[in-house]
């Protein structure tokens, strides 16, 4: 069971899971989310108790991802309420469901739960302490889940870009319009492709490894390093200016620097994610193959 199918996770594990063909997936979605899917949604809000209850013990799945998520940064600075709903009791109420038939949960988590201070890249292990609303929902599920169910996966990603709205869409999309553009500087993490994620997610759910577990394509950059990448990939001629997250000016904080280590995975496991660069390029390929939408 896959909820919150029609976002950049939801989709890129829907194509992936295609591919198996002993995997049944019954993919869910909300309202105004089912209605733009390329491919057969369920109405599912997971906000709705008695409808997860209700939809959990009729399907009986063996795994269920959670993708739902409530991710508009800035906007959860002033719709906190609505995003626990969906951040914490959503998770709380998959969890409450899955233990009902035995399902194993991945809960998909962020590096907004830490607060950016470090300088060294953050292990599963290290001290959380959100610095905006978003970031304390996202805890606040990934402890609801804990407190509901044991076969629980936390997968914490970061920067993740897939098919659907994401940075580096939102580069080419300026690139048509703009030979100059300004990116911030002091911001550090590791983009992630969605598809690198749902390989992870997937490789993980078959497991028992039960806990958490960080998830992002290896090595690290800024944003600003990665708008330039962008631009070489795709072969585009755009000058970009480093500027500040002050400067900048969004209305919720960010982590400064929010590289994730992988430590659990690569201790533990002998797979291994790509390397950031590796994955642009990858991306780029199916990109362009889409016809570059």
């Amino acid at each position: 069971m896959l909820t919150g199918a029609n976002g950049q996770l939801g989709r890129a594990l829907q194509e992936l899971l295609q591919q198996e063909p002993e995997v049944t997936v019954f993919a869910t979605a909300s309202k105004t989310s089912a209605l733009e899917a390329p491919f057969p949604v369920t109405v599912l809000d997971i906000t709705d108790k008695e409808a997860v209850r209700s939809v959990v013990l009729e399907e009986a799945p063996d795994i269920i991802i959670n993708c739902a998520a409530y991710t508009k940064v800035d906007q959860c600075e002033t719709d906190e309420e609505n995003a626990a709903k969906v951040n914490e009791d959503g998770p709380r109420y998959l969890a409450r469901a899955a233990k009902l038939v035995d399902a194993k949960l991945v809960q998909v988590s962020t590096d907004y739960v830490f607060d950016g201070k470090s300088e060294k890249p953050y292990v599963e292990t290290d001290e959380t302490n959100p610095v905006s609303a978003y970031g304390r929902t996202k805890l606040a599920g990934e402890k609801a889940v804990m407190e509901e169910w044991d076969k629980v996966f936390i997968v914490r990603t970061a920067w993740l870009y897939g098919d659907g709205k994401n940075f580096v869409k939102t580069m080419l999309n300026l690139s048509k319009t703009h030979k100059e553009l300004s990116v911030v500087m002091d911001q550090h993490g590791t983009p992630t492709t969605a598809i690198e994620l749902a390989k992870m997610i997937w490789f993980i759910a078959q497991t028992s490894r039960y806990g958490i577990y960080h998830g992002t394509c290896e090595g690290s950059t800024t944003w600003y390093e990665f708008a330039k990448e962008i631009f070489n990939v795709f072969g585009k001629t755009v000058l970009v200016h480093p500027v500040t997250s002050k400067e900048y000016n969004a209305a919720a904080n960010r982590p400064e620097y929010s590289v994730l280590c992988n430590c659990r995975l690569n201790k533990e496991t002998d797979y291994r994610m790509k390397e950031w660069k590796e994955a642009l390029q990858d991306y780029a390929e199916w990109f362009q193959k889409k016809g570059g939408k």
